[in-house]
């Protein structure tokens, strides 16, 4: 649902938003995540799944509330707690795109149509 226009975030590894993420910062902070100290506010932020505990719905949602949420998510594969945040704090979401998401590359400007499962980069779009 939604669109989004911002720069990539990806990751290669999945991320946990509960004690993976800082709610009040947006700033990755698991130890030994590829994105480290990273911050994905304003970021539309690409990995393959989502990890840990369904909190972490209601971690996405409370990033939304504080303006720390990514501006949108793309997954290799959705799963529920990933899902479900997005919902509920109407993040634009996509999944499965016909583009691997390791050829995705961090800063570059994209949009996501969340209601049409669309990624537009580089002129192309990739949708499931």
């Amino acid at each position: 649902m939604g669109k989004a226009h911002g720069p990539l975030l990806v990751s290669p590894q999945p991320i946990s938003f509960l004690s993976g993420v800082d709610p009040d910062s947006g700033i990755i902070v698991e130890k030994g995540h590829p994105l480290n100290g990273q911050c994905i506010t304003g970021k539309v932020l690409v990995f393959p799944y989502g990890k840990g505990s369904t909190v972490g719905s209601y971690v996405l949602y409370a990033m939304s509330r504080n303006g720390h949420a990514p501006l949108a998510i793309v997954n290799a594969e959705a799963e529920a707690i990933i899902a479900t945040g997005a919902i509920i704090s109407k993040i634009p979401m996509i999944d499965r795109i016909d583009v691997p998401i390791t050829r995705l590359r961090n800063g570059t400007t994209v949009t996501v149509d969340g209601d049409l499962g669309v990624l537009e980069y580089d002129g192309e779009l990739a949708s499931p």
